[in-house]
C-alpha cells in the first residue's frame, strides 16, 4: 500500500470510529475519547510532567493498552492528542508496543496516518466541504478570517492550524496561504476577548 492509500484508509477508519460511536458533528470533546477509549479498554495516564516535544505516548504490554497524555493540555490539543494515540491503538499494535508522539518522528509514516486520522475523526472532510459551501466559499477563497469563523461557528476542537491545513488539502486556499496567521489574536479582533479571561481579570483586581 503506497502513501496516499494508506493516508486515505486512515481516513475511512477515522469515519468508522465516528460512526461506530455516534460522532455526528465536528465537536468531538475529550469526554467522547473517555468513551471510546473505556469501550476500547485502554487506559489513561494523565502525566503531570512535561516532556520536550512530547504530546503522547501509546503503550500495549503485559498491563494491556494505555495511552500516556501530558495532563496540562488544554482542550483542543488534549482531544487531537486522544485521537492520534487511538490510531496507534487500532492500527500499530503489535505485540508489544511503545510508540512515543515527539518532534522526532513526526514524519514517519505512522506518525502522519495518526495525524491524517486524528483530523478526519475531527473534523471529517466532507462536513468540512458542506461548511465552506454554507460560507459561501469555493476553492480558494479560503482567508484566515473564514477559518476563524469555522472554528466559532462549529465550536470544534480540530485546531486552527488543523482547519487551515484541510482548507490548503482540499483546495480552499493555496500553499502557505496562512503562514504568520496569529489566529488568537485574529479571533479576538473579530470576536473579541473570551468571557472567561475578562471574568478572570475582574477577580485579580478585585483581590489586588
Amino acid at each position: 500500500m503506497n502513501r496516499s492509500n494508506y493516508y486515505e484508509h486512515m481516513k475511512e477508519l477515522a469515519h468508522e470510529i465516528r460512526s461506530s460511536y455516534g460522532l455526528t458533528s465536528p465537536r468531538v470533546l475529550r469526554s467522547d475519547l473517555r468513551r471510546i477509549y473505556k469501550k476500547q479498554n485502554i487506559k489513561i495516564d494523565l502525566w503531570p510532567h512535561k516532556f520536550k516535544g512530547l504530546r503522547g505516548a501509546y503503550f500495549n504490554d503485559d498491563y494491556g493498552a494505555s495511552v500516556l497524555l501530558d495532563k496540562n493540555l488544554p482542550q483542543d490539543p488534549m482531544v487531537f492528542t486522544m485521537a492520534h494515540e487511538l490510531k496507534h491503538h487500532l492500527v500499530d499494535r503489535k505485540g508489544q508496543t511503545m510508540i512515543f508522539c515527539d518532534m522526532s518522528n513526526q514524519n514517519k509514516i505512522i506518525e502522519i496516518g495518526a495525524e491524517v486520522f486524528a483530523a478526519e475523526m475531527l473534523f471529517p472532510d466532507d462536513i468540512f466541504i458542506t461548511s465552506m459551501e454554507e460560507l459561501g466559499i469555493d476553492e480558494g477563497e479560503c482567508e484566515a478570517e473564514t477559518i476563524v469563523r469555522l472554528k466559532q461557528n462549529s465550536r470544534t476542537t480540530l485546531s486552527y492550524m488543523g482547519l487551515a491545513k484541510k482548507a490548503e488539502f482540499l483546495g480552499y486556499a493555496g500553499r502557505g496561504t496562512f503562514e504568520g496567521v496569529h489566529w488568537k489574536k485574529l479571533e479576538i479582533s473579530m470576536y473579541g476577548e473570551p468571557l472567561y479571561k475578562r471574568i478572570n481579570r475582574r477577580r485579580k483586581k478585585v483581590f489586588v
